[in-house]
């Protein structure tokens, strides 16, 4: 038996049919799946951004707390209701020392007095048992 040109004709395009299908399935759900992360991702950030403006908030309280309480006339009351004894200073004296030069060198300077002497040792010498390690 001879096969006809239009049963070959009809598979091919039963093929065809079924692939465009298949891939525009995949496509479909590759945009569903694409726009389900986007709002996962966006659900994310709004949660993240309700952080940073309860932390903004909470580090703003703190702050005016921390400035309320630096107030000359409060600090007098805690003195008086905790019986400190603290008194304002009294000495004409400003107890303020302006450093003219640069202030990290001054302050390794006095720390590390020792290395910075003029006999101090130029070099440091290690056992040789500590080296083969």
């Amino acid at each position: 038996m001879k096969t006809t040109d239009t049963h070959a004709f009809a598979n091919q395009l039963l093929v065809c049919l079924l692939v465009t299908i298949g891939f525009g399935g995949s496509i479909g759900l590759g945009t569903v799946w694409m726009r389900h992360q986007i709002s996962l991702t966006a659900d994310a950030n709004r949660r993240i951004l309700a952080q940073i403006a309860d932390v903004e908030r909470m580090i703003s309280r703190t702050t005016a707390d921390a400035d309320a309480e630096r107030d000359p006339e409060r600090l007098r009351q805690r003195n008086a209701e905790w019986r400190l004894g603290l008194v304002p200073c009294s000495s004409p004296e400003v107890h303020v020392l302006a450093v003219t030069e640069n202030a990290q060198r001054a302050l390794l300077e006095r720390n590390n007095r020792d290395l910075y002497r003029d006999d101090a040792p130029a070099s440091i010498k290690l056992p040789l048992a500590a080296l083969s390690r």
